[in-house]
């Protein structure tokens, strides 16, 4: 395993490419719930948010983004400011489960532009996709010319979104908040 400097001449075992969420300290959970909240925090003030100085926050958040914690940063855009007036959520049945149909269908699936997420789903149906339109006009005309027409598909079923309780949400943290196994509430420090 490859080592990381921590201090000079202090060195710790580098995390896996698959890190997991154990190796996480308190700076770092706080780094990713306030960079979930605005991501367009300088440094400076995200250093400030957290109680560290600007240096090792910046380091701990290449490192977060270097093992892949932080995947990408982005703005919220309001749909219906941009005249995206229909949500709507569409069960897809696949005529076939097998790995190289429904590897055809989940390529078609990604090329487009309207489904803004899409789910394998236990249950009835493969997949669930959110789909968004400027209104049911243009959504009967995605629906019936593109998606019935993708490879392998045998049927959709259609949910109007009638109003959004929550939308764009946080991932929730607190489970990464929680006490050390020694019992004394601490973790131990991670150095980066």
């Amino acid at each position: 395993m490859p080592l990381r400097s921590a201090k000079p001449g202090k060195t710790r075992p580098e995390p896996e490419a698959e890190a997991h969420a154990e190796g996480l300290d308190r700076y770092d959970v706080a780094i990713l719930a306030a960079l979930q909240a605005d991501a367009r925090l300088s440094n400076a003030d995200l250093a400030t948010r957290i109680g560290l100085s600007a240096a090792p926050t910046w380091r701990r958040v290449k490192w977060l983004e270097q093992q892949r914690y932080i995947t990408g940063y982005r703005a919220e855009i309001d749909r219906r400011r941009i005249g995206l007036g229909v949500f709507a959520f569409v069960r897809v049945d696949a005529e076939r489960n097998a790995g190289g149909a429904a590897k055809l269908l989940e390529d078609a699936i990604r090329r487009l532009p309207e489904v803004t997420a899409c789910h394998y789903i236990s249950g009835n149906g493969t997949f669930e996709l959110q789909v968004m339109a400027t209104d049911l006009d243009a959504f009967s005309r995605f629906a019936t010319e593109t998606l019935l027409n993708l490879p392998n598909v045998k049927d959709i079923h259609t949910s109007f979104s009638l109003g959004e309780v929550k939308a764009g949400a946080a991932l929730p943290l607190t489970h990464l908040q929680r006490p050390a196994a020694d019992g004394k509430g601490r973790r131990a420090p991670r150095s980066v």
